[in-house]
């Protein structure tokens, strides 16, 4: 398990190319004493994670036929938010972790205080972006971006999620409150990057319903999945620390279900997702794929 279809494989390998080689021209690379910081920016951003953000957002952009370059620069925002997150949940003041993407954490690597500046800096980065005429000629479409993303991210979504997630630890959550936390604090970002997609490729917004269904019933499997990894998987193929969720008395999926009922869930709500893309043709199957892998990945 844990190797995606050649379509997908593909897919996966230029999306990473592509969100490294486009942080690599855009991110700040000053030669004065912010250089460190500019560093520590290229640390969290550059070389590590799925990409699963920017391949749902360019994947859900191109259906409708959006400009790979202009689709990669909104997935590089998504990316950035999603990186800055990281960075800021590994601090010892919330998760406290040494490893990310199978290298040191950017507080390890570079302080604290420095960490804390990199989750600012990207958070700004992301929607200086979005903003720029060379994301979307279109003024309209560019508002939407920055009010997708913006809404997700914050305390609506993932912050809000994060809250919950500490506010949770140590109480006995039942599967309602476990998936309305997830909801917020992993499928927010999710949702947000197929919605972005189909902002740029000028769907109505009564026309993502479906999309929307898919976002949603993907976050909860990459959650699953997330949780079962955790629970049973190799930390070396993960590249961070496992079985932390249960030390820090986190509440999860698997803690709720069970490992057989947790995956028996996540493949339902995979099977949901792709029938979600029902009506759509031979465009739609990178993101049948990626639904797919969800359940079946290993890291």
């Amino acid at each position: 398990m844990g190797v995606p279809d050649p379509l997908l494989a593909e897919s996966l390998a230029r999306i990473a190319r592509d969100v490294d080689s486009m942080f690599d021209a855009l991110l700040p690379s000053a030669t004065d004493n912010r250089s460190v910081l500019d560093q520590a920016m290229r640390h969290a951003a550059i070389g590590g994670g799925k990409r699963l953000r920017p391949l749902l957002l360019t994947a859900t952009a191109a259906m409708y036929g959006v400009d790979h370059a202009q689709a990669l620069r909104a997935g590089i925002a998504i990316e950035a938010v999603h990186a800055y997150s990281l960075v800021h949940d590994d601090l010892p003041c919330m998760d406290d972790d040494e490893l990310r993407h199978g290298k040191p954490t950017v507080h390890k690597a570079f302080g604290e205080a420095v960490a804390v500046l990199v989750g600012d800096a990207l958070q700004a980065f992301a929607f200086e972006v979005l903003a720029d005429p060379a994301t979307s000629g279109d003024p309209f479409v560019r508002a939407e971006l920055v009010k997708v993303l913006a809404q997700a991210a914050g305390a609506g979504g993932m912050v809000g999620g994060q809250m919950l997630d500490i506010a949770g630890e140590g109480q006995a959550l039942g599967l309602p409150e476990i998936t309305r936390l997830q909801q917020l604090k992993t499928g927010a970002l999710l949702g947000a990057a197929v919605e972005m997609g189909a902002v740029l490729g000028k769907v109505p917004a009564e026309g993502r319903t479906h999309l929307r269904g898919y976002a949603r019933d993907l976050g909860l499997a990459f959650q699953i999945a997330d949780d079962l990894l955790d629970h049973e998987g190799d930390a070396a193929k993960a590249g961070k620390a496992l079985r932390k969720d249960a030390g820090a008395g986190k509440q999860t999926f698997v803690a709720v279900l069970g490992a057989d009922r947790a995956r028996e869930q996540a493949q339902m709500l995979v099977d949901q997702a792709i029938a979600h893309l029902g009506h759509h043709g031979q465009e739609a199957d990178v993101l049948r794929a990626l639904a797919r892998y969800i359940v079946e990945r290993d890291h």
